[in-house]
């Protein structure tokens, strides 16, 4: 455990804060984007229709009793926070659960008809499909031309910023400017991770996929030339186990993003292929843990993934809610070091993350100052800023 004290855990019941925006505005403008992205039948609309109330002005109600993960659940705390308002439990596991009854509103989990339909397909693949990609995709022709090592830099820049990937391509990109009174990158760890993974080292790296769609590309992108030139043996990408916070990938989106590779054409195509023939070898294998989906920290983990991630040579982390949950969902002062707040994982970790939440630790004094006296706090949500941290 750490040796700072645990600080507190972040509620959303604090009106004008990020996480009480999240619950009074975000959750309903979710249920109306899910209602118009297939075509519901009139039950699935009175259910969406109660889970509206609920989140807006009920509290919150357990699983049904038929709910095939109802046990699980309970093992997560539903019992101890059903009747409480939403926004006075932590906001971890209020967001965890809203997606929960989202998906039994819409009948995902069965029996019926609807049972496994993703509701945030149709924009995953709109995504996925963009011009915007194309756009992305097409800069990797320019980008093979380059040393290994370049290419590596540009492709770990890409992964960590996402949906942005095409500011990774460019090797002077402003968001890896630590020059700057307040940087874009502002901790950055990544000397320690490629000592981690030098060429040829072999090893197993574990990373823990975030969003589907044009920011699962670039992590793929990452994956495939590492295993190319021997930054590790085999690949090992955790996914979840069912639709997600939206966007969070699955299985599924995994095939689709590999599939857009391959079709591409050029260097795109080339790296999908290796993708593919990785998954036909068992280099890279996808997993789908249970806990990938709960509404706990990293420091909760069960036995079985722990024994993986202990395994790895790396376990590298993407995104804003993979890194509250290593971290722990609290209200840590900036320069926590990050080696406390990870001192539970149980192995080499790294976290690549662009800011769209309040917690962060691990920043330098000077760092932390510059943000603020540049005076506009948002740079903890706005997801303009973003940090590579590795705990050894």
């Amino acid at each position: 455990m750490p040796e700072t004290p645990p600080a507190p855990v972040i509620l959303g019941n604090e009106p004008g804060s990020f996480p009480h925006g999240v619950l009074a505005e975000r959750h309903p403008a979710i249920i109306a984007q899910v209602r118009e992205a297939l075509p519901w039948e009139p039950a699935q609309h009175r259910a969406l229709d109660a889970l509206l109330e609920s989140c807006t002005e009920g509290v919150i109600e357990p699983l049904p009793a038929d709910a095939p993960d109802r046990e699980r659940w309970t093992g997560w705390g539903m019992d101890t926070y059903a009747g409480r308002s939403w926004f006075d439990v932590p906001w971890l596991w209020s967001e965890s659960y809203f997606y929960r009854l989202l998906l039994q509103a819409v009948g995902y989990f069965g029996p019926g008809a609807w049972q496994g339909i993703d509701p945030f397909r149709p924009a995953k693949l709109a995504e996925l499909d963009s011009p915007e990609t194309d756009e992305e995709l097409a800069a990797l022709d320019d980008l093979a031309g380059l040393p290994a090592g370049e290419q590596a830099r540009a492709l770990l820049h890409g992964s960590l910023w996402g949906n942005r990937a095409d500011l990774g391509f460019r090797l002077s990109a402003t968001g890896g400017d630590t020059r700057a009174a307040a940087p874009g990158l502002v901790a950055d760890d990544s000397e320690a991770l490629w000592s981690l993974l030098p060429p040829s080292g072999g090893g197993t790296l574990c990373l823990v996929a975030d969003n589907a769609g044009r920011e699962l590309v670039p992590d793929l992108l990452l994956v495939a030339h590492l295993l190319a030139h021997g930054h590790a043996e085999r690949a090992v990408l955790q996914v979840k186990p069912h639709p997600y916070y939206i966007s969070d990938a699955t299985t599924a989106d995994v095939v689709d993003a590999v599939r857009r590779l391959t079709g591409a054409g050029g260097a795109a195509a080339a790296h999908g292929r290796r993708l593919w023939d990785a998954l036909a070898q068992g280099r890279l294998t996808v997993r789908a843990h249970p806990f990938f989906c709960a509404p706990l920290p990293y420091a909760d983990m069960p036995g079985d993934l722990r024994a993986e991630c202990a395994a790895a040579t790396v376990t590298v982390v993407k995104g804003d809610l993979n890194y509250r949950r290593l971290v722990g969902d609290r209200w840590w002062p900036p320069v926590t070091p990050f080696a406390e707040v990870t001192a539970h994982f149980p192995g080499p970790v790294a976290a690549l993350r662009t800011l769209k939440s309040d917690v962060v630790a691990g920043l330098d004094a000077e760092t932390e100052a510059a943000l603020t006296a540049a005076g506009d706090q948002r740079w903890r949500t706005s997801g303009t800023h973003a940090l590579i941290q590795v705990r050894t």
